[in-house]
């Protein structure tokens, strides 16, 4: 089982991320994408899939969305389409308890595995906090939370969030898009760092990637939050293959993450997904898998 493989520090676990198609879709053409994505997933040495709940992240940024908004069918009811064990996604936008209450005992019974998304704006009160979604979700199913490398800095300790939220009831994380390697190794030395000094295990991080063939889709991947150091997307935008020099940029940055002291005592994983609705793009995300699911197993 996938809760299972996410709660047990032995071993990896390796997913894939998609986002259900766009709200207003015919029946018909909601389960046409599901089959394909079967199709497209059964190959791979999967252990489940991610699917996103997408909420407009315009307080995110005063930079404008490189791509418009567009709402999605419940992720809940595409994961029952996927022949895999899934992970869905619920940000909580402006719900309150009740609602959330209300949203967790329709969910439950259906989906054992949540991961609660907060909002994307920081310094605003709101009727439900973050921590206390985590808790109340935590009585309902099992619960994972997201990581961002990038926030990590001497202000504002993620390592230490993460430490909290696990306290709080998230039993796994996963991390946004992963294209700054040291950020991310300095977050999991930190974060194994204040497990001992706390003395609980740390929970298992589920690290995410994705190919990038485009300047468009690298610039959506930057207005998330996504931190591209200049000389690598240099050095994938002007590759004569942007999407191969993507996928070789992926596999040695989660080799450069792999070979730190942590690697041993965290337990990992990865997620490949694609931001693109771009088919190159997207074959590609399968391609990163089989490189990434490579050196995972490399270093086991």
């Amino acid at each position: 089982m996938l809760k299972d493989k996410l709660l047990d520090p032995r071993g990896a676990v390796l997913l894939y991320g998609t986002t259900p198609p766009r709200a207003g879709s015919a029946p018909d053409a909601v389960q046409a994408a599901a089959d394909k994505l079967a199709v497209r997933l059964a190959p791979l040495p999967l252990d489940g899939v991610v699917v996103y709940d997408i909420q407009d992240e315009t307080g995110r940024s005063a930079s404008p969305r490189p791509f418009a908004f567009s709402g999605t069918v419940d992720p809940r009811d595409y994961a029952l389409l996927l022949r895999q064990p899934t992970i869905v996604y619920k940000a909580l936008g402006s719900m309150d308890e009740p609602a959330w209450r209300a949203w967790l005992d329709e969910t439950a019974p259906k989906h054992s595995l949540i991961s609660v998304v907060g909002r994307p704006t920081s310094g605003v009160k709101h009727a439900l906090p973050l921590s206390r979604a985590i808790r109340i979700a935590a009585e309902h199913c099992t619960v994972g939370g997201v990581v961002i490398a990038e926030r990590h800095t001497s202000e504002r300790s993620e390592a230490a969030r993460l430490l909290a939220k696990g306290i709080e009831g998230c039993g796994y994380f996963i991390s946004q898009t992963v294209y700054q390697p040291e950020a991310t190794a300095r977050l999991l030395a930190d974060y194994l760092r204040d497990c001992r000094g706390a003395g609980v295990k740390p929970r298992r991080i589920v690290l995410t990637f994705s190919p990038v063939g485009r300047e468009k889709t690298m610039a959506f991947l930057e207005w998330l939050g996504v931190r591209v150091p200049s000389n690598l997307k240099t050095a994938i935008l002007e590759n004569a293959n942007p999407l191969g020099k993507s996928i070789e940029v992926c596999r040695d940055n989660l080799r450069r993450i792999l070979e730190q002291p942590y690697a041993g005592e965290i337990p990992l994983g990865i997620n490949v997904e694609s931001v693109s609705i771009n088919k190159d793009e997207i074959d590609a995300s399968i391609d990163l898998f089989h490189a990434l699911a490579e050196v995972v197993q490399k270093h086991r």
